[in-house]
């Protein structure tokens, strides 16, 4: 049975709707009103605050912890300064992906490591002879996602003891806010210019109130995970068990995922030192991939007409769905989208989608399958890069 977070009495004495779902054993918000809208609009106009503590997350120390970190990892450890943060995939000996998260190197030999499935197995599998202690931190250190175009100025409001307005984009420093110790890194999963704030889980209440005090200048608002779907889709990023699978419960070979499949060649260094999966992952990038995670733009258009050639006026809902679809091309299936969503600020519908590698290139044409009144439908879309939407006050200095 799920239980609260650190943040739970908050949050849900905030949750009109009482829509929540179960997120790594959590109670976790949907969406706060009965509609999510407003919640978005924090996301994108504002200063939205997302409890992000389900998180798995784990404390790397000793003198081998950079050691085990690029030993599991395909990026390159070597290249992280202390106080940087990277994104990463993590892959079995076959070079296919287990997870993704966000590695912050706290100290020479301090790292924060964040996953979204249990990690703490194969971190200690793969430790046998090094010097260095992993603990599970899950529980005790609890996390909030501040994004908006205000965040920055919010934090700089409240916090004099470091220098927001210079932290750089993926990030993170050491700081206080009224008095309570937090760490500040310039990550997030909305696209959108953002931090996230990890605290003791027993400060969390404190940290919450203090945001929500002085975030109402700056128009604060708690959002849930609907409207973060909605953001994370827009900015082209990859949920696990929806656009890929973790080689650790995929079912089938289809349901594998290699980091380049997964658009994330570009955190591959294969010629670093040997890490898991280091031979398979040079041998496929030889050869090619058979597939590869795409944007679609889908006509909206044509959508319009099919719904006009029923008598109905075109319909799309505000939830982003997660159901996948088939996508094809010259007559026959070539892939699925995985997530969909109709993004309200660049009025359009986008999706992520899974195609077999000759209909990857952007440009391509393809078709998508809608369902309308129980009939089924194929609509044009178009391969198209991501992210859709990456504002410039992302990574820009917050004014």
């Amino acid at each position: 049975m799920p239980i609260g977070t650190p943040f739970h009495e908050r949050t849900f004495a905030l949750c009109e709707s009482l829509n929540y779902r179960e997120w790594s054993g959590y109670y976790t918000v949907s969406a706060y009103e009965t509609h999510h809208d407003h919640e978005y609009n924090a996301i994108r106009n504002a200063a939205a605050l997302i409890d992000i503590s389900p998180l798995f997350k784990y404390r790397l120390t000793g003198k081998d912890a950079k050691r085990l970190v690029d030993r599991v990892i395909t990026r390159d450890v070597r290249k992280v300064a202390v106080g940087q943060v990277i994104y990463t995939p993590w892959c079995d000996e076959h070079g296919k992906v287990i997870d993704d998260g966000t590695v912050s190197r706290l100290d020479e030999n301090v790292y924060r490591w964040t996953a979204a499935d249990p990690s703490l197995r194969w971190f200690t599998q793969n430790a046998v002879g090094l010097d260095v202690a992993i603990e599970d931190i899950s529980e005790s250190i609890a996390a909030l996602a501040l994004q908006g175009p205000t965040s920055g100025r919010l934090l700089k409001s409240i916090v004099h003891d470091a220098d927001i307005t210079n932290l750089k984009y993926f990030r993170v420093t050491r700081a206080t806010i009224d008095g309570l110790p937090v760490e500040i890194s310039r990550t997030g999963y909305t696209g959108d210019l953002g931090y996230e704030i990890w605290v003791d889980a027993d400060q969390a209440l404190h940290l919450w109130d203090l945001l929500i005090d002085r975030g109402r200048p700056f128009e604060i608002k708690p959002a849930g995970m609907l409207a973060l779907d909605v953001a994370r889709i827009e900015a082209g990023l990859l949920l696990i068990d929806i656009d890929f699978n973790s080689s650790k419960k995929a079912l089938i070979a289809d349901r594998l995922y290699s980091p380049f499949e997964m658009g994330l060649g570009r955190l591959v260094s294969l010629d670093k030192d040997r890490f898991v999966g280091q031979r398979a992952l040079q041998e496929e990038a030889k050869r090619g991939s058979a597939k590869q995670i795409v944007g679609l733009e889908i006509d909206w258009t044509e959508v319009e007409r099919r719904y006009e050639a029923v008598g109905l006026p075109p319909a799309v809902s505000p939830v982003a769905s997660r159901v996948a679809v088939p996508v094809f091309a010259a007559g026959k299936q070539v892939g699925k989208a995985t997530s969909t969503t109709w993004s309200p600020v660049l009025k359009k519908m986008i999706a992520l989608a899974t195609v077999q590698r000759e209909f990857a290139k952007p440009g391509s044409k393809i078709e998508i399958e809608i369902t309308i009144e129980a009939v089924r439908h194929r609509v044009p879309a178009t391969v198209v890069k991501t992210p859709f939407y990456s504002p410039k006050h992302k990574t820009a200095v917050p004014v």
